[in-house]
């Protein structure tokens, strides 16, 4: 039996709750399938039928039109958020997984993460008990969510990771993690600045705080979580060194002060005096990472920089500009906190050092030609033929 016509599902505010709008093209079998859902209702101002937005209810549309019609959920999930409930029961299971997680002294941020992924994963399988769930409906929970919302694989690949943890923790489940894949990680080059870029865009801050933020990402190559970490004790400024504590795989490490961001420091120092952080929010508190991704923005249109500009774009710079001005691969790891020399090993594929040293064949192509000496063939590529 073919398909009936494409049904496109919407979000709308109607008589005063939010409604799943079901849009498509008259059909008297297409709107018989549509009466069957609990319910539904026609409104003649929306010239559609609804039923109240609710998870319950988005599950019950995808069963009833399935193998029917086709269902466009694209204006649905583009802004949709994913609504996660929980009974008593899972929160404790959750609670629990949580403190599984510290115990393996995980970092704080892939607890958080984790836990989060872990409980939007229940929270779809609400209805399901822990024993039923298997590796199928880890499938459709990625095919329904992940990749309907357009998730980055990095994203797929820490569901993953936090699930294979999640089965260790609750081994009732169905779900066999030796059979759980990571998608290959995506081998995407980093963006980077020139060096000219970099100095007009610290040159383009003109809040002395800013200003001192973003040279010092730039110039000793941090994170941003780093950044917000980092305390006035971490700074030695006679031996000219920054010591980064409990960075990213709980590892501490020494990089170089730049001379020409001292003197930069002394005066930030002065004029803001913090007390305990390096840069800090109300309360004196830490700095935001999102309020140094807003000014860096704004630092960027000042300095006309189209390209999309990141915090971690200075790191990539740091580390492009290190390599190529020479330095050796094993010390741009260990100044960037790398584990494995495989990641330092990408900004060999950016740099230009060597690069713009292999000829190009178009150029070789015209020299070869110019060389002849037969003037009737020189060749002026912005010219006619």
């Amino acid at each position: 039996m073919a398909l009936l016509p494409a049904v496109h599902v919407y979000q709308k505010k109607h008589r005063g709750n939010l409604r799943l709008v079901l849009q498509f093209n008259y059909n008297e079998r297409l709107i018989n399938v549509v009466k069957s859902l609990p319910g539904v209702r026609w409104s003649q101002r929306l010239k559609s039928w609804y039923v109240l937005d609710s998870e319950e209810n988005l599950t019950l549309v995808k069963q009833t039109f399935k193998g029917k019609a086709k269902l466009d959920l694209r204006l649905l999930t583009a802004k949709r958020p994913f609504v996660r409930e929980l009974n008593e029961q899972q929160r404790h299971l959750l609670n629990g997984f949580f403190k599984f997680l510290k115990g393996k002294r995980y970092s704080e941020s892939t607890v958080h993460t984790y836990t989060t992924f872990v409980a939007d994963f229940v929270s779809y399988y609400r209805l399901k008990s822990l024993n039923e769930l298997t590796n199928r409906d880890v499938e459709l929970f990625i095919e329904e969510v992940f990749i309907e919302r357009r998730y980055s694989v990095s994203t797929q690949r820490q569901f993953i990771s936090a699930l294979k943890l999640f089965v260790v923790y609750c081994p009732e489940t169905h779900i066999n993690d030796l059979q759980l894949e990571r998608p290959k990680r995506s081998k995407k080059l980093p963006s980077v600045l020139s060096q000219e870029e970099v100095l007009r865009l610290i040159q383009c801050t003109p809040n002395l705080k800013h200003r001192a933020i973003l040279a010092l990402i730039y110039s000793c190559g941090l994170r941003i979580s780093e950044l917000i970490a980092l305390r006035l004790i971490d700074f030695y400024v006679e031996r000219k060194q920054l010591i980064i504590r409990n960075a990213k795989g709980r590892k501490d490490r020494y990089v170089s002060l730049a001379d020409s961001f001292l003197p930069l420091l002394s005066n930030y120092y002065q004029t803001y005096r913090p007390k305990i952080y390096f840069v800090e929010g109300q309360g004196d508190g830490p700095y935001s990472a999102e309020s140094v991704r807003h000014f860096l923005r704004r630092s960027c249109k000042r300095a006309q920089i189209g390209k999309r500009v990141t915090p971690h774009t200075l790191r990539h710079s740091y580390a492009t500009h290190l390599l190529e001005n020479g330095v050796d691969i094993r010390y741009i790891q260990s100044l960037l906190g790398h584990a494995k020399p495989e990641t330092t090993m990408i900004y060999t594929h950016v740099t230009r050092k060597d690069l713009m040293e292999i000829p190009n064949p178009l150029d070789a192509a015209v020299q070869k030609l110019e060389a002849s000496g037969n003037d009737k063939e020189k060749l002026v590529l912005s010219g006619g033929f």
